[in-house]
């Protein structure tokens, strides 16, 4: 299952030489990838991340080196409010590998997955054209057939609408999901509002929402299990 998550990364790779700044490398996925209870969808990564320098030999996964999503898998009960601490005391050029390591181990930790629909990057968060973003939407499909997940959360209207192929405005949809049958299993999938960056005047209701849906979706599919 790793292995096939793996196989992918050079097609990432390829991809972020078309559109990502030359200068960076991708940035992949991480986490619990057997079947999680959530897969989180963000929209593409930034030079901010750590793992994106090309000297950067450890894992290359979602939001290294940054702060601000930590403190929302805090908020949502789904990460460590001692190594969040931790994280808010470090500068970018202070995580190390080991330190990454130890990040990701409680995200699996806590059953999640988190990757990009993007995974090319960019040197800062300018916005990226669909077609970008949905050049790698056969890819996502690929991953999340490898991780089956129980449920999706997708970031963003922009990112929703391109997953879900439907025009998304997720303040018209909070705590709904739509069903998308993906390789051979249906999932449900919850636009979400993104939760940093420009976003971040909207993170209290993107805890409210993920609170809501982990509360009734994600704990009743466990229960059934």
């Amino acid at each position: 299952m790793q292995e096939e998550l793996k196989k992918l990364e050079k097609e990432y790779d390829k991809l972020q030489k078309k559109y990502g700044d030359k200068s960076l490398d991708s940035i992949y996925n991480g986490g619990e990838y057997n079947n999680p209870d959530i897969l989180f969808v963000f929209m593409n990564p930034t030079g901010r991340n750590i793992a994106s320098l090309k000297t950067w030999k450890g894992i290359k996964a979602p939001w290294l080196g940054t702060k601000n999503i930590w403190k929302l898998f805090t908020a949502i009960d789904l990460f460590d409010q001692n190594l969040l601490d931790e994280i808010n005391k470090k500068r970018p050029k202070d995580w190390d590998y080991d330190f990454a390591n130890k990040v990701y181990n409680e995200v699996k930790r806590n059953n999640i997955f988190i990757t990009n629909l993007g995974k090319c990057t960019q040197i800062d968060a300018r916005p990226l054209k669909d077609e970008v973003l949905a050049s790698y939407l056969d890819l996502l499909k690929k991953e999340i057939e490898i991780v089956k997940p129980k449920i999706i959360i997708t970031f963003g209207n922009q990112v929703s609408s391109i997953i879900l192929n439907k025009k998304i405005s997720v303040g018209e949809c909070r705590k709904k999901y739509f069903e998308q049958e993906i390789g051979t299993k249906t999932y449900k999938i919850f636009p979400i509002y993104y939760p940093v960056g420009n976003g971040t005047f909207n993170i209290n209701k993107a805890i409210e929402d993920l609170k809501y849906i982990i509360e009734n979706y994600v704990k009743d599919t466990i229960k059934t299990k």
